[in-house]
C-alpha cells in the first residue's frame, strides 16, 4: 500500500497554488454493485467518449462515467463554433466527429430553419466532409448513436467519491473507484464500483487525478518557473477585453471609502510575471437564435440585484456603446454565444475556488454563473440605462427554445476553461507552443492561440478599473507529448489524463480546445490498450510502439505545413 500525503494549498501571496492528492486504500463496499471494464473511463467529455471508442475499437471493454445527465462536455454544451487554430491539425477519432456531423448536415432533414444554401460555407470548405459547426443537440445525438454504435457502456449521474475511502489503489495500481448518485440522493442507493485496468481521467476538473494523489496545480506558475513571458500576472499584456474608457469604481463615485463595486477584486494588482492562484474565468457558452417561433425571453433572475450590474451600466455612460458578446452563427438560425469586451459573459473571480470544491460547492458556483449571466442578458436587454442600439441587439435574439429542453434551454456545461493541471516528467510550456522546446514523444498538436481569458478586474493606482490576465498569442501547430498525459510513474502507473494534462497555465490556453481534447483521448486509450496487452506500467509503453498505432490510425503527430511565427510579448 503507498502511503497517504497532503500537501496544504500554498497561501502565500505570489505563488502558484500546488497540491498533493491522498491516495486511498480501502476495499469497495460489500453492498455496491462492482463491474469490471479493461478502460474506466472518467468523465463524458467529448475527449472520454472519444477514449473509449478508441478502447473498443482495440477489442477492449470500456465505460464512460459521467456526473451529469448528459454526454459530450462543451461540445454539446453550446460551443458549436469549434475553436481549431489549424484544421490539418486534427486526425484520427477527432476528425470522424466532426465527418460525423458534417453527414448529418448533408441531409435536407437536417435544416429546418434554414436550407443548407442559405447557411452557406460556413463551417466546412468546398469538397469538405467534416462540418465544424453544429447545433447543440445535434453534437450530442452524434456521441450517443457514436457510443452505441461502438458498444460503449454508459454510467450517467455517477459522481466519482472523493472521500479517503472513494479509490482503491495498491502498490500504485487504482485497482476500483466509487461512483455515487447525483446529489441530493441517498449516497447508499445507486453506490457503483468499477474495477478497470487503465483509468482514464477526462473530467475538465482533474477530480481522479486529484482522488489517486497525482501532483497537479491550480492557478498561474511565475514566468520564472519555466522561462516564460506569458505566464503569471498580465496587466501590461491585458489588452484584449479591456476598459476602453476610465469608470469610476466606487459605490458612492469619487469616494473610495464607500468601497467597490461588484465583480471588482479589492486585492493589490501585483506585479506581472508573478504566479498566483487564480484560473481564468468561466461562462456559459449561450445558443441563441433570431427565429421569432424559436426565440425565447431572456428570464430575470428571482433574485435580481441590479447592484451586480452597475459596473456595466456605468461603463456605457462613460462611451462604450460596444455590444458585449459575441454570437457565432451556427446552422438553423442558432448561435454560440462567447465573451466579448470589457464586461460580458465572462463572470471575472468567480471561478477561483471551483477546482477544488467539493460537489455541492460546486454545484453553487455553477448556480452562481447562471443568476449572473442570465441576470448580465436581461440587463442588456431591458435596462434604460444600456443604450438603446445595445438593447436592441439583445431583443434581437433569445435563448434556443429547442436546445437545453430540459435545462430551462440553459447549458447544462459550464465552460470549465481550467481547473487543475497535472504535474508530470514533461511540462507543456510556452517553449513548446513556440517550438524553441520540440517533444521526441508527440501523441497530437496543439495548434490555437495561447488564450487566456482574463482572470479578474482590479482597481489601478490612479482609481480606475482595468481587468487582468487576458493573452491571444498565435502559434504554429506543435507537438505534444505522451509524457504531459501520463502521471509520474512513482504516483500511479495505470492512469491517464489527457483533459487535465501537464501544462503551465499559457500552455493549457493553447491546447485546451475541444478537438485535441478528442485527440488526446484517442492516444490515452491506445497507449491504455498497449499497457495492458504488455503487461505494463503505462510510463513503460515504448513511444515506437504507441507511434506506430496511433499513425494506423491517422493520428496527426508532425506539422509539415507553413509555420506561422508567434509574436513573443514581452
Amino acid at each position: 500500500m503507498r502511503p497517504r500525503s497532503r500537501l496544504r494549498p500554498l497561501l502565500l501571496a505570489g505563488v502558484v497554488a500546488m497540491f498533493v492528492a491522498p491516495t486511498a486504500a480501502a476495499d469497495p463496499s460489500p453492498a455496491a454493485t462492482v463491474r469490471s471494464r479493461d478502460v474506466v473511463v472518467y468523465g463524458g467529455t467529448s475527449g472520454g467518449i472519444v477514449a473509449a471508442i478508441q478502447a473498443r475499437r482495440m477489442g477492449r471493454s470500456a465505460v464512460v462515467i459521467e456526473p451529469g445527465r448528459h454526454l459530450g462536455g462543451l461540445s454539446s454544451g453550446g460551443l458549436g463554433a469549434t475553436d481549431i487554430g489549424n484544421k490539418a491539425a486534427i486526425g484520427g477519432l477527432s476528425r470522424e466527429f466532426y465527418r460525423r456531423i458534417g453527414r448529418h448536415y448533408a441531409t435536407e432533414t437536417a435544416w429546418i430553419h434554414e436550407t443548407s444554401s442559405q447557411y452557406g460555407a460556413r463551417g466546412r470548405e468546398a469538397g469538405e466532409e467534416e462540418m465544424w459547426m453544429f447545433e447543440p443537440h445535434v453534437a450530442e445525438q452524434v456521441f450517443r448513436a457514436w457510443l452505441a454504435d461502438e458498444g460503449v457502456d454508459v454510467e450517467l449521474e455517477g459522481r466519482l467519491d472523493r472521500s479517503a475511502g472513494g479509490l482503491t489503489i495498491r502498490d500504485g495500481r487504482i485497482e476500483a473507484i466509487d461512483i455515487l448518485p447525483p446529489l441530493g440522493h441517498p449516497e447508499g442507493r445507486h453506490r457503483r464500483t468499477f474495477r478497470g485496468a487503465m483509468f482514464i481521467d477526462a473530467s475538465y476538473e482533474g477530480d481522479l487525478m486529484a482522488a489517486a494523489g497525482v501532483s497537479y496545480r491550480v492557478g498561474r506558475e511565475a514566468g520564472a518557473v519555466h522561462g516564460e513571458s506569458l505566464n503569471g500576472i498580465q496587466s501590461a499584456n491585458a489588452r484584449s477585453h479591456q476598459f476602453i474608457h476610465d469608470v469610476d469604481p466606487w459605490i458612492v463615485p469619487g469616494d473610495r471609502s464607500s468601497g467597490l463595486l461588484s465583480l471588482i477584486d479589492d486585492a493589490q494588482a501585483g506585479t506581472d510575471g508573478d504566479g498566483d492562484a487564480r484560473v481564468q474565468a468561466y461562462c456559459f457558452r449561450v445558443c441563441t437564435t433570431d427565429i421569432p417561433g424559436n426565440r425565447g425571453a431572456w428570464r430575470k433572475p428571482t433574485d435580481y440585484d441590479e447592484k451586480t450590474y452597475e459596473l456595466l451600466l456605468r461603463n456605457f455612460e462613460a462611451g462604450d456603446d460596444r455590444v458585449p458578446w459575441n454570437p457565432i452563427f451556427l446552422p438553423n438560425r442558432k448561435t454560440d454565444t462567447n465573451n466579448n469586451f470589457a464586461i460580458s459573459t465572462d463572470y471575472l473571480g468567480a471561478s477561483a475556488p471551483y477546482p477544488e470544491a467539493d460537489d455541492a460547492t460546486r454545484a453553487g458556483i455553477v448556480a452562481d454563473h447562471r443568476r449572473y449571466q442570465e441576470g448580465l442578458f436581461w440587463t442588456l436587454a431591458h435596462h434604460p440605462r444600456v443604450p438603446e442600439g445595445v438593447r436592441a441587439e439583445f431583443r434581437r435574439l433569445g435563448p434556443a427554445l429547442d436546445e437545453f429542453t430540459d435545462n430551462g434551454n440553459w447549458p447544462h456545461q459550464l465552460y470549465i476553461r481550467e481547473a487543475r493541471r497535472m504535474v508530470s516528467e514533461v511540462v507543456m510550456s510556452q517553449n513548446h507552443c513556440q517550438q524553441r522546446l520540440v517533444v521526441d514523444d508527440p501523441v497530437g498538436l496543439g495548434a490555437y492561440n495561447m488564450d487566456s481569458h482574463n482572470v479578474r478586474r482590479y482597481v489601478t493606482a490612479d482609481g480606475t478599473v482595468r481587468n487582468e490576465g487576458d493573452i491571444q498569442v498565435s502559434v504554429s501547430p506543435y507537438g505534444i507529448s505522451f509524457r504531459s498525459i501520463c502521471p509520474r510513474q512513482t504516483e500511479v502507473e495505470n492512469l491517464l489524463v489527457p483533459v487535465c494534462l501537464s501544462a503551465t497555465h499559457i500552455a493549457y490556453g493553447s491546447i485546451r480546445m475541444e478537438p485535441v481534447f478528442m485527440v488526446l483521448g484517442q492516444s490515452a486509450a491506445t497507449a491504455a490498450v498497449l499497457a495492458i496487452e504488455r503487461g505494463e506500467a503505462i510510463q513503460q509503453v515504448p513511444y515506437d510502439l504507441l507511434r506506430d498505432r496511433l499513425l494506423a490510425d491517422e493520428q496527426v503527430l508532425e506539422w509539415t505545413g507553413p509555420q506561422r511565427r508567434s509574436a513573443v510579448v514581452p
